[in-house]
């Protein structure tokens, strides 16, 4: 530890440089730290570090958004979304810029060959050679380096995030416009981002005489998710096939920008399956998106209603809903019920209501064959998983007991159901008669994982206090079960686990 004082000089890029390589010294300690011990301490701490640097890459982007619009970049800001996004994640301004310097290189190798005298070799850039700059810009990115438009897993978050588009050499069209007009500006190009609907473009003014000219066919447009093809101004319309007004070719600023980027993002979020990481997505992309326009109720209304469908932080609720309230009365109905009962919510966290205690020796569980902890497969999709929770009957509604066709089971509803974490990073709801154990126990690489245990134990996971203290007799009954399957198997046979009969006994299935 070492404090500063205010009379005294340092060498701050030393400084930095210094803890940064102690950061990077000790996050490599931590990870190797045996994998499979203390996951429950590792899930919290994990969880804590991710609040910890989204706090502080927001101030970092307030910062930015503080500054004149002709110093806000569009790669750094594209940056801070990417490092918002992936907290956890060694993605930094200047490492992207160093593989940004590299693609400047090789262009510029390129522009050397066909003409050794190109202004953008040297300090001093004229405009006449733009198009060559163009030319040999596409070559290298779209030829040389092979990037493209990723058509087939377009709303892929990662074709949002900066590092991610370099490391994939793929993206959505603004991700790639960003490092297309990035590439074109330190080569002496002054290129535009253009909100065009449905296809985020760039322009090039053609007309040297009359820059920053209000007429939308002095430009030329380009298409960077297109391999930067040039576009004339009505040649735009075909990428939609619809007319729009002379308003979508104007250029914008960076934040209007970083709003594009964003709500893609957060439509992507939407669009998601309902599980924790589209829920995630939605509310780091609510975050930026707010961060950049703190008023648009719209936004407001349904980052307050996530946190109150997630039955997460009550109080930052409350201080949504008040905002709402003041920008807006005329929301005053939906913004009502929803205090009404996040007051309810805030009232239940003072007085918890106790974890229901499920003990295998009571009668009504006597038909529960597994217990937590233990290592699954399921009989007809295959997964891996691992159970965490589990009902002696099926508690799921009608309408999903009819969806997964639950009826066509043997047992139908009237049998054990688990709770699984499968290898896919899923949860779902397996019944009995679906799974059976594994016959070589694996690892499941679940992001829960340590949510529920702390340990894995080669042939199953223990319990973490928590979860234990939710089925008391569970440990117990997995350490016979993995004792009788897998250990006394072993030893006898020297082979790899196989299922016993004792397990064989019961023909089990899932919807």
């Amino acid at each position: 530890q070492r404090f500063y004082q205010q009379n005294e000089s340092y060498d701050w890029l030393k400084e930095f440089k210094t803890r940064h390589m102690v950061g990077q010294q000790i996050r490599r300690t931590v990870e190797s730290i045996s994998k499979r011990k203390c996951l429950t301490l590792k899930y919290y701490a994990k969880k804590i570090l991710y609040f910890l640097r989204q706090q502080n890459i927001l101030r970092n982007l307030k910062v930015f958004l503080e500054r004149p619009p002709e110093l806000q970049s569009a790669l750094e800001g594209a940056v801070l979304v990417d490092q918002y996004c992936n907290p956890l994640a060694d993605v930094t301004l200047e490492s992207i810029s160093a593989q940004i310097e590299e693609i400047t290189d090789k262009v510029k190798k390129n522009l050397r060959v066909k003409n050794a005298t190109h202004p953008s070799l040297r300090a001093s850039q004229g405009q006449s050679f733009q198009k060559q700059v163009i030319c040999a810009l596409n070559a290298v990115l779209y030829d040389q380096l092979q990037y493209k438009g990723n058509e087939r897993d377009y709303y892929n978050p990662l074709n949002s995030y900066i590092h991610q588009v370099l490391l994939r050499r793929t993206g959505i069209p603004i991700s790639l416009s960003v490092l297309y007009m990035t590439l074109a500006r330190k080569l002496g190009v002054p290129l535009e981002p253009v909100n065009f609907p449905n296809h985020f473009l760039l322009r090039w003014c053609q007309n040297q005489r009359r820059w920053a000219s209000d007429d939308i066919y002095d430009y030329v447009y380009i298409d960077a998710f297109g391999k930067g093809k040039q576009l004339a101004a009505k040649e735009c319309e075909n990428l939609i096939r619809h007319q729009v007004g002379a308003d979508y070719y104007s250029a914008i600023s960076t934040s209007e920008l970083l709003l594009r980027m964003v709500g893609n993002l957060l439509n992507i979020g939407k669009r998601g399956e309902g599980n924790e990481k589209s829920y995630q997505l939605l509310r780091d992309s609510l975050d930026l998106y707010l961060t950049i326009n703190p008023d648009n109720v719209q936004y407001l209304l349904l980052q307050a209603r996530l946190y109150f469908h997630l039955g997460i932080w009550p109080e930052k609720v409350l201080d949504i809903l008040q905002h709402i309230q003041a920008l807006d009365p005329s929301q005053h109905g939906a913004v009502g019920y929803l205090v009404q009962h996040t007051l309810e919510h805030i009232q239940h966290k003072r007085h918890p209501v106790e974890p229901e205690v499920k003990k295998r020796s009571v009668p009504e569980h006597r038909d529960v064959l597994y217990s937590v902890g233990l290592i699954m497969k399921h009989k007809r999709s295959g997964y891996n998983c691992v159970i965490y929770g589990w009902d002696p009957k099926c508690t799921m509604s009608q309408e999903w007991i009819n969806t997964m066709r639950v009826h066509q089971l043997s047992k139908g509803a009237d049998q054990p159901f688990y709770n699984v974490l499968v290898q896919d990073g899923t949860c779902r709801y397996a019944a009995q008669e679906n799974l059976e154990p594994h016959s070589a126990p694996l690892e499941i690489a679940h992001t829960e994982v340590g949510r529920y245990f702390s340990e894995f134990s080669d042939t199953h996971y223990i319990a973490n206090e928590e979860l234990q203290a939710r089925y008391p007799e569970d440990m117990c009954k997995t350490h016979r079960t993995v004792e009788e399957h897998y250990h006394g198997l072993t030893a006898n046979s020297g082979q790899s686990p196989e299922p016993t009969a004792n397990f064989q006994d019961h023909d089990l299935l899932d919807p």
